[in-house]
């Protein structure tokens, strides 16, 4: 059976702490507490309530939406671990000082994303990493709230890697006026705007949901809101600490022309290009991040 966990010892985000129930870790675990937040376990519980209550009170649906964002980021993160139990629903809303209600309705957004289950007596575990929606908009997020796993972030772009270089072929045999100006306007935006903006960041979504929908392929274009919900949360990561390492627009113009001069191959390949440097972008930073990362 895995450890229970009390979500009042997680700590306000984006600096999650669990306080695992096991008297061999509590020592430790507190240790850390002290030495990361200079804080109790009552302060690290007050914190959390404090952040949810002060940014979402008075809207029963973005209180919910806080609590889900709280528990999901600690759960994506492996601050609370598969297999973990949480604490009885009464305890935890009361820690965080919200109904239990709202508590019950995060609880069941998370069980529809796949990362908890709740049953009778048992009460709620966090499952396995398989059982999750990895390529939920929501879990997508999560996942990025703080350093998101080097493995996760390989399978993001191994999965763009598939399926981007033939929806840009697709797209290039089936593409209309309508879907080259959508393209077209897209690209506009981000040159307009930049990827350092949220305005330059929806233009890169449109982008590539413009490019998905261009392939008349119903089944690829409900991948649109993932795969937009990857570009954008890579783009952020990259220029969490610094300015992006390079301008990508011009990764983006090849894929338009080719699409708009009606060449599958060069589009599929520009698109191939295009993964490859925002893979390479990424793992740059990452290592980046590592090397400045203090001793430990």
């Amino acid at each position: 059976m895995g450890r229970i966990v009390p979500v009042a010892c997680v700590t306000a985000l984006p600096l999650i702490r669990v306080k695992r129930i096991d008297r061999n870790l509590a020592a430790s675990e507190q240790a850390i507490i002290s030495k990361d937040r200079g804080t109790s376990d009552n302060q690290a519980g007050s914190d959390a309530t404090t952040e949810i209550q002060r940014s979402f009170k008075g809207s029963g649906r973005r209180l919910r939406g806080a609590v889900a964002h709280y528990l999901g980021s600690a759960i994506v993160s492996g601050r609370i671990a598969p297999g973990e139990r949480l604490t009885s629903e009464i305890e935890n809303a009361e820690a965080l000082d919200v109904s239990r209600s709202a508590y019950r309705e995060a609880i069941q957004v998370l069980t529809a994303k796949g990362l908890v289950e709740s049953r009778p007596k048992a009460g709620t575990r966090v499952l396995p990493r398989s059982h999750w929606s990895l390529l939920d908009p929501m879990v997508l997020a999560w996942a990025f709230e703080g350093e998101p796993d080097v493995n996760y972030v390989r399978d993001l772009f191994e999965l763009r890697a598939i399926v981007e270089p033939e929806a840009a072929r697709l797209a290039a045999e089936r593409r209309d006026r309508n879907d080259i100006a959508a393209l077209k306007d897209a690209l506009a935006r981000m040159r307009r705007f930049t990827l350092a903006t949220e305005q330059g960041r929806e233009a890169d979504r449109d982008f590539h949901g413009a490019l998905l929908a261009s392939t008349r392929n119903a089944v690829l274009m409900t991948l649109s809101a993932s795969i937009g919900a990857a570009v954008n949360w890579t783009t952020q990561f990259k220029q969490r600490l610094r300015a992006l390492p390079r301008d990508p627009v011009p990764d983006h113009m090849r894929v338009f022309e080719a699409v708009a001069a009606g060449d599958p191959v060069a589009a599929s390949e520009a698109m191939r290009v295009l993964v490859q440097l925002a893979l390479d972008d990424t793992r740059a930073v990452m290592r980046t991040t590592d090397d400045d990362a203090p001793a430990g």
